[in-house]
Order: structure tokens, then C-alpha cells, then sequence
């Protein structure tokens, strides 16, 4: 038996324990430890690249924010956000679910992470929705689908991941995340207001300004924390980890002194639900770096880098990386996606002459958009969790924000100014 096809037996064996529940780290693990037993790759490499595979500075930022958020929702800093986007959005048809979308915007500028991000804004603003007389599925669905952008807007976990894995610069790939970001929240704004002016749903509150400037002042601790991060990064006071251990100083303080919402004895279960965080996400990143090592020396870079030269089209080959990334974010978490993925499809789209930062936004959007895309959508189960809704019943309330999204991606793909214009600046 070839080890082609041995290797072939031991890929559906192990997409089989995937599809029965089996988590993904142990799946990647089997399918290291039998893809190695075939080709003769001593198993002792598992080991040291498991270690050097976390063995960098820069992975310190992902437990960091982590904790900065859920620290912004321990102060009650994430429910101040909330309140100010809904002041400031209230006036509209569907205003309420328009201002869950801009608090997640606010949001993921601190803390960074997808599901983070669904499962703090979910948490305050479904209820309030729900309230509101919005269809609860469709409250969920908007608290999920405004999670994506979690990875996108600055700072972000899977951007740190990116840099780290495609030596590339992490501010410059926060810098040009930031437009996109933007863009990915107004498209899903727009679909959120056709829909409930659809429906009538919502109320609908009168703007004022010195309501809402109230509110504004009410939040000024969020508005100081993105300050703070986003300034120490694109100033060069101090690099993205450590932007990251300054905001969680920051936050902490906040609330402990200021809003006095976090008390000492809050903190060990805070940073056990952080720490729980990481320590699932740690494991799985070390794991992918050792399965991508064995793509590597199986060729399937090269192997796929002919299939797709042979479309000789620069948009052909764009096309097909982006079809590739949102097939695998659909089954795939963003971490194992973008450690995977990443360095065998950056390379092909660098040779067909697309710039590698505009190519990570393009790669990291679509790895967003597979976290409310079936069957795996992340955010969907984080919603469905949050909520008490099953999951299947939130599927169909994420048609139109899929289609922001999908519009907002194809944007970013086609015009590399998006991504590029504040990083040449």
C-alpha cells in the first residue's frame, strides 16, 4: 500500500471522528502523529516544534486581550458602549440591532476576539433587542454575525497569528484591517436596517445630541482604552503585546477604582475564564503549526501552487484562494484556517502579484465570514449558547448579513486601497 494512500485512509478517518464531535486538536493530532508514522518523520519533532511553535513573543498578546475583555465587560465598560451606539443609531428603523453591530465594532477594538466579542454584546444587547420587539432569532443571529468583525477591526488575536506565521508586520497588518473593519459593520447596518424597516421592528427614539453626548461621557473609559492601544501602536510607544499587557493594566484599574464594578475577589474566576480561553486556543495553534509543517514537506504547496498557476488569471487565482478560505472557514476555526492555510496560499497570491498585507486582510475577512457559515460558524454556536436558541434556528436569520459580508469581502478583494491606504501613509 502506497503512502499516498495510506495517508489518504488516515485524512478520512480522522474527517470522520471531526464530523462525530471529536475535538479539532485531537483530530489534527491523530492525523500528525499517523501522516508522521507513514513517511518516516521521527515522532521527537512533535514535540519541539509543539514547543517552538508558541515559543513567541508576540503569541503573549492572544491571552492578554482575551483577559482586557473580559475585564471591559466585568467593569461594565461593554454596556456603556452599548448604551452610546444605541443613543446615537436609536432614530432609525432597526436602530437598536444597527447599534448592537457598532458596539461590537467598539468592542472588538479592544478586546480582539470573535466569539468574545458575540458572546459580551450578545449577552447585553439580545435581551434589549428582544425587548425591542425584534424576532429573538434574529437578535441572535445579529450579535453573531457582528462578532466577525472581532478579528478584523484592530487589535486582533488572528492577526498577531497572521504576522507570526508570514513574518509580516503585526501594526501594519492592524493598520490595514481597519477600513475593512469598518466597511464589514456598515454593510451589515445597512442589511440590519432593510430588514426591520421590512418587519417593523424596534422602536424608534428621538436623537439628541446632549443625550447622547451624555452617553458618550458615560463610556469615556472604552473610548480611552482604543485610544491607548491604538495610539501606543501606530505611534511606536510600544509593541502590539505589549499594548496588550498595558490595556489589561488599564482596564483592571478602570474597574477597580473608577467604576468599581470588579471586586478583588471577582478576579480569580475573571482570569479562570480567560485563562480557560487560552488554554484552548494555545494547544490547537501549537498542533497546526506541526500539521502545516508536514504539508510543507509533503509538497502540497507546490502541488496546489501549479493547480492554481495553470488559471494564469490574476483574478482566476484570487477567486479560487478566496473560494478555498471560505470552504475551510465553513469547517475549520480561524487559528487552525489561518496556520494551515495561510502559508500555502500566500505565496501563490504574492506570485500572482497581489501585495501580502492586502492578501492577509482578504485571507482573515473570509476566515470571519466561515464564523457564521454552516456547518461549523462558531459564532453561531456561541450565540445559540448565550441565547438558548438551537442552532439551526439562527441559520436562516444570517442570510442577509452574509451577503453584507460576502459584498463587503469581494470589495476588499477587488480594490486593494481598502487595506492599503493607511499603511502607505
Amino acid at each position: 500500500m502506497t503512502d499516498g494512500l495510506l495517508i489518504g485512509l488516515i485524512t478520512t478517518g480522522v474527517t470522520l471522528f471531526f464530523l462525530l464531535g471529536v475535538p479539532i486538536f485531537l483530530v489534527i493530532g491523530l492525523w500528525v502523529v499517523g501522516t508522521s508514522l507513514v513517511i518516516d518523520f521521527t515522532l521527537a519533532n512533535i514535540g519541539v516544534t509543539l514547543f517552538q511553535g508558541l515559543s513567541f513573543f508576540g503569541l503573549l498578546a492572544l491571552p492578554l486581550f482575551i483577559l482586557t475583555g473580559d475585564l471591559i465587560n466585568a467593569a461594565g465598560i461593554a454596556k456603556r458602549l452599548s448604551d452610546f451606539a444605541y443613543s446615537v443609531l436609536g432614530w432609525l428603523r432597526g436602530g437598536m440591532g444597527m447599534s448592537t453591530l457598532g458596539a461590537c465594532g467598539l468592542f472588538a477594538a479592544i478586546s480582539g476576539s470573535n466569539a468574545g466579542t458575540t458572546a459580551t454584546i450578545g449577552s447585553i444587547m439580545h435581551p434589549e433587542m428582544k425587548n425591542n420587539g425584534y424576532d429573538e432569532r434574529f437578535s441572535a443571529a445579529t450579535a453573531a454575525c457582528g462578532g466577525t468583525v472581532g478579528i478584523i477591526i484592530p487589535p486582533s488575536i488572528i492577526f498577531i497569528v497572521y504576522g507570526f506565521m508570514m513574518n509580516l508586520s503585526i501594526s501594519d497588518l492592524f493598520i490595514a484591517g481597519m477600513i475593512p473593519g469598518a466597511m464589514m459593520v456598515l454593510g451589515m447596518m445597512m442589511a440590519c436596517h432593510l430588514v426591520a424597516r421590512r418587519h417593523g421592528w424596534g422602536t424608534l427614539i428621538p436623537f439628541k445630541v446632549k443625550e447622547s453626548a451624555g452617553f458618550a461621557r458615560k463610556a469615556y473609559l472604552g473610548f480611552a482604552t482604543i485610544g491607548v492601544v491604538l495610539y501606543g501602536i501606530y505611534s511606536g510607544k510600544f509593541s502590539p503585546t505589549e499594548a496588550a499587557a498595558i490595556t489589561v493594566g488599564f482596564t483592571l484599574i478602570a474597574g477597580l477604582l473608577i467604576t468599581r464594578e470588579i471586586s478583588i475577589f471577582r478576579l480569580p474566576a475573571i482570569m479562570l475564564r480567560s485563562g480557560q480561553i487560552a488554554g484552548m486556543l494555545a494547544p490547537l495553534i501549537a498542533i497546526s503549526v506541526v500539521m502545516q509543517q508536514l504539508l510543507s514537506v509533503l509538497g502540497a504547496g507546490q502541488i496546489l501552487q501549479g493547480i492554481l498557476n495553470d488559471l494564469g488569471n490574476y483574478y482566476a487565482i484570487l477567486g479560487a484562494c478566496m473560494v478555498m478560505i471560505l470552504l475551510a472557514g465553513m469547517i475549520l476555526e480561524s487559528l487552525p484556517v489561518t496556520i494551515i492555510l495561510a502559508p500555502i496560499l500566500a505565496p501563490i497570491a504574492q506570485s500572482a502579484g497581489v501585495d501580502p498585507i492586502h492578501f492577509s486582510v482578504i485571507f482573515l475577512v473570509g476566515a470571519a465570514i466561515g464564523f457564521v457559515t454552516p456547518p461549523f460558524g462558531l459564532n453561531l454556536y456561541v450565540a445559540s449558547s448565550i441565547t438558548g436558541i438551537p442552532y439551526l434556528r439562527l441559520v436562516r436569520y444570517v442570510i442577509p448579513y452574509f451577503i453584507a459580508l460576502i459584498t463587503a469581502w469581494i470589495a476588499i478583494a477587488l480594490w486593494p486601497p481598502l487595506s492599503m491606504f493607511l499603511v502607505n501613509l
